[in-house]
């Protein structure tokens, strides 16, 4: 048989050793969760991302008619000379002669807008259905002055200055 002592060893050495292996073993699997923790976390994070940006593309899509609907109301930069045609075209419509004096480009690249200098000529009535009519067009314009004189008996002339709203002719 074997002493007490010795048995005592034996016990003693491979409690030591279990517990050594024990710890060995935690460390082990403690930094593998973190891993995994931590690869959770990322994967939650790009998952959210994900989300986010699909979100965003339906957004955009839902108002990209929205988008085209209020482009609309602003002058191309290259439909400038059917802009003028246009008011031209409203006033002999109404009865009135539309000239245009002057066209130039204010604004910044960002928000450009067309300044125009016009006079308007005819009867009183024609001349204001005409102003009327330029100024609740469906564009995004201005009257910055009115100057109304009578030329002769009936016939009346008018100046505007008008700031309408441009784009840039690669805009959609």
């Amino acid at each position: 048989m074997k002493s007490p002592l010795s048995q005592l060893v034996v016990v003693s050495v491979m409690c030591a050793v279990t517990l050594i292996g024990y710890g060995l073993w935690y460390s082990v699997v403690s930094s593998k969760s973190a891993k995994v923790a931590e690869l959770q976390n990322s994967i939650t994070a790009k998952t959210e991302t994900v989300n986010r940006i699909a979100a965003t593309r339906a957004t955009l899509a839902s108002i990209a008619s929205d988008e085209a609907v209020v482009q609309g109301y602003f002058v191309p930069e290259a439909s400038v000379v059917a802009f003028i045609d246009s008011l031209q075209s409203h006033g002999r419509a109404l009865g009135a002669t539309v000239s245009v004096l002057s066209v130039s480009t204010v604004g910044t690249a960002v928000a450009p807008s067309l300044a125009l200098s016009l006079t308007v000529s005819g009867t009183f009535d024609a001349m204001m259905r005409t102003i009327g009519s330029i100024e609740h067009s469906p564009y995004a314009l201005s009257v910055s002055l009115l100057d109304i004189v009578q030329d002769g008996k009936g016939s009346w002339h008018a100046s505007l200055k008008l700031l309408v709203g441009s784009r840039a002719a690669n805009t959609p």
